[in-house]
């Protein structure tokens, strides 16, 4: 039985068990759409209306925690996924990747229909579009944005986040045809863009958008700044590694580089050691030619200014390319022409000959470099060759001097040493011996002197000047055709005319001198006669040959027998009678021609011929007489020249 005294059990009251509810409900994570249901239930209960309004209070605090939780919950996800994509972008090292990570992962988190990403261009003042997540649009891909043009214009130019609900219908932007146009055929709605930021610099945007429009909550904001952070540290450490990369790769390419040229040089340096080596121990221009073929790998020809070869190595006879020459003449450095390496050896601007290197159709920039100091050391031995056979011209030409002077030059001539000094030289004088003299313009004769030594050389005889005409005594005894020879090779070699005057043979040192004195006077026979640039010996000269070269005391007593009163005329009256008749003669007996040729009236020549026939009598010109006044203008002439004076050296001996 119950007692009384004791209180009666009650209910808990009603207020307070829907409060026990929605603390249970909410430790148990439930949605909050149940929680809002629990004022019905408690009316449902039957519940007084001051029961009901205590439980709706409570049910709305009971939301607002839920809220709060959640948020808790979703900003705990968003850090844990900002943490994971922070991760996920420290281990990527390519920019390219570290970008599609980026739009991909702000894509999935903010749930978006399509992410991209631009990135500023500060040439071109504009952002382009990089990357796309999601796009389908060729025209959006390819957007570039000038700077204030755009939502993403707008950020990259202020730095500040925008957000769009309807980017096509907000006037808050500048709208171009070209971003409405793209944004357009993607379809998009909603969008937003926050900015890369690297401390100060802005290097593009990042953006989220929709196909529908989309209120961005200002959590959605904040999530894609933090991303954008993220994205910005790991693309500029994505940039430094490539840089990084670069520089080595660069300095890796610079290091080999320099490797190699450290080779070259070396290589460079020991060949030019072993090559100036060879020259310094007196070797021929055959070893040096064989050196450097072996340190070429190829075949090697040496040549002279003319093309003959001087030496060869591994290789069949070649001649040097003309082309090939010429432009290594030109920028001084080998050529490849006609299939051969080519290089001038130089001294200076001085020709001294070439190289040629066969088998090798490629050189490698070191090679060549070689094969040009090879041209140099080339040029060194040629020129240390030249300057002993300089010294060795000389004491020929001093010898050959001597010869030509005759017993008359000194009283202490002695042609038995003569002989001696000759035959220690090589020059046997007791053999036939042709002398030749040779003239040129007077610019080229140390080059005639030059070409003539060597061809000398070559004959095996002397070479010198006298009274500044270049002299030849070689081995022979056929001067017609030595003095051919030598007026078309030599002039071949000048490019000019050389005309050789050539006598003999004569044995022994007491017959040179006679064929000198010969020798001079064919020459000036030849330019008298306008034989200029050909070569001969007194035979090739006719009838003047034999006056030339038979007994010569009464030559100048025919011409004053003959041409005596004309030639006295125009001595003492300044007159020109004498010249009107080489023009006479020259020009056929052609009054009229003559008178073209003295550049005066057809008059003048009649009374000038009347004054010679007064001085030489009135058959002057008769066939009887005729013949010999020309040959005694001839003589006239090989004596002396046309303005009277001697023709030069020897010319008194006629």
């Amino acid at each position: 039985m119950a007692d009384p005294t004791r209180p009666a059990h009650r209910s808990p009251a009603p207020a307070a068990a829907s409060v026990h509810r929605l603390l249970d409900l909410l430790a148990a994570g439930a949605p909050a759409e149940e929680l809002a249901a629990e004022p019905a239930r408690t009316r449902a209960d039957g519940a007084d209306a001051g029961t009901v309004e205590q439980v709706a209070e409570a049910t709305e605090v009971a939301l607002a925690v839920r809220r709060a939780l959640d948020q808790h919950l979703r900003r705990e996800a968003e850090l844990s996924a900002l943490f994971d994509t922070a991760g996920d972008l420290a281990g990527l090292r390519d920019l390219d990747a570290v970008l599609r990570a980026i739009v991909r992962r702000a894509r999935a988190l903010l749930g978006a229909d399509v992410a991209y990403l631009t990135l500023n261009d500060p040439a071109a003042h504009d952002t382009f579009m990089r990357v796309t997540e999601g796009s389908v649009s060729a025209a959006f891909q390819q957007l570039r944005l000038g700077m204030g043009e755009g939502l993403g214009g707008l950020v990259a130019q202020t730095a500040r986040p925008y957000a769009s609900t309807d980017y096509r219908t907000d006037q808050r932007f500048l709208h171009t045809g070209a971003i409405d146009g793209g944004v357009a055929e993607e379809g998009l709605r909603g969008i937003l863009g926050v900015p890369l930021r690297l401390g100060e610099e802005i290097i593009g945007v990042l953006f989220a958008a929709n196909r529908t429009p989309r209120e961005f909550t200002p959590d959605a904001i904040d999530l894609l700044g933090s991303l954008a952070a993220h994205a910005a540290v790991a693309i500029d450490s994505a940039r430094l590694l490539e840089e990084t990369r670069s520089t080595l790769v660069r300095l890796e390419a610079a290091n080999e580089t320099a490797r190699a040229h450290s080779a070259a040089l070396h290589r460079a340096s020991d060949a030019h050691d072993r090559l100036t080596k060879l020259v310094l121990r007196g070797a021929g221009i055959d070893d040096v030619a064989a050196e450097i073929a072996a340190l070429l790998g190829g075949g090697l020809s040496v040549h002279d200014t003319d093309g003959s070869e001087l030496a060869r190595a591994h290789t069949d006879p070649v001649t040097p390319s003309t082309a090939g020459l010429a432009a290594s003449h030109t920028d001084g450095r080998a050529a490849f022409a006609d299939g051969v390496w080519t290089c001038a050896v130089l001294a200076g601007t001085e020709p001294l000959g070439s190289i040629v290197l066969t088998g090798r159709t490629e050189l490698t920039e070191p090679d060549r470099r070689l094969f040009e100091r090879a041209a140099l050391v080339t040029a060194l031995l040629l020129l240390l060759r030249r300057s002993v056979a300089e010294a060795e011209d000389r004491v020929r030409g001093e010898l050959l001097d001597d010869l030509l002077a005759g017993p008359d030059s000194s009283p202490h001539w002695d042609s038995g040493s003569l002989t001696l000094r000759a035959r220690r030289l090589g020059v046997h004088l007791g053999r036939p011996h042709i002398v030749a003299v040779l003239g040129c313009e007077p610019q080229l004769r140390s080059r005639l002197a030059a070409e003539t030594a060597r061809t000398a050389r070559g004959l095996g005889g002397l070479t010198g000047t006298r009274h500044g005409q270049v002299v030849l005594l070689a081995p022979g005894d056929r001067p017609g055709d030595l003095a051919h020879t030598l007026a078309a090779d030599l002039g071949r070699a000048l490019a000019a005319p050389v005309t050789v005057g050539a006598a003999g043979p004569g044995a022994g040192p007491d017959e040179l001198p006679a064929s000198h004195a010969e020798a001079v006077r064919c020459l000036q026979a030849l330019h008298a006669l306008g034989r200029t640039g050909e070569g001969a010996d007194i035979a090739d000269l006719g009838f003047v040959g034999i006056l030339l070269g038979g007994d010569r005391s009464d030559v100048s007593s025919y011409v004053q027998r003959i041409l005596g009163p004309v030639l006295a005329y125009d001595a003492e009256r300044g007159t020109e009678l004498m010249r009107t008749l080489h023009a006479y003669y020259d020009h056929g007996s052609s009054l009229a021609r003559a008178k073209d040729a003295l550049h005066v009236h057809v008059n003048t020549v009649v009374q000038r011929l009347d004054r010679v026939a007064q001085l030489l009598g009135p058959d002057w010109n008769s066939p009887a007489h005729a013949l010999e006044t020309q040959l005694a203008l001839r003589l006239d002439r090989l004596t002396r020249g046309t303005d009277g004076s001697p023709l030069g050296p020897g010319a008194d001996a006629l």
